[in-house]
């Protein structure tokens, strides 16, 4: 799967960046070592089934699709994703 980035250009689906991204905010929440990686690891699952079947997919739907599975396990954690990305 491609992602299409914000200013246009594709690159590779990479779910370490994904990954990353949702660890990320996990740790600005004040979430410990092992929640963060837990709610990481779902997050990413999560994301990565719902695009499957697709080929390519824009970076900011994929960001939604984060706020959305993050939501369910963090409110905090969601809140700082969204206005790290700009998500809307």
């Amino acid at each position: 799967m491609h992602v299409v980035k914000r200013r246009g250009h594709k690159e590779k689906f990479d779910e370490r960046k994904l990954y990353g991204s949702v660890y990320a905010a996990c740790t600005v929440a004040n979430m410990g070592e092992n929640s963060c990686e837990s709610v990481a690891d779902f997050v990413t699952k999560k994301v990565k089934a719902e695009l499957k079947s697709r080929k390519v997919v824009d970076s900011k739907s994929i960001a939604r699709l984060v706020v959305k599975h993050l939501e369910k396990k963090n409110k905090d954690a969601a809140f700082m994703y969204k206005t790290h990305r700009d998500v809307s």
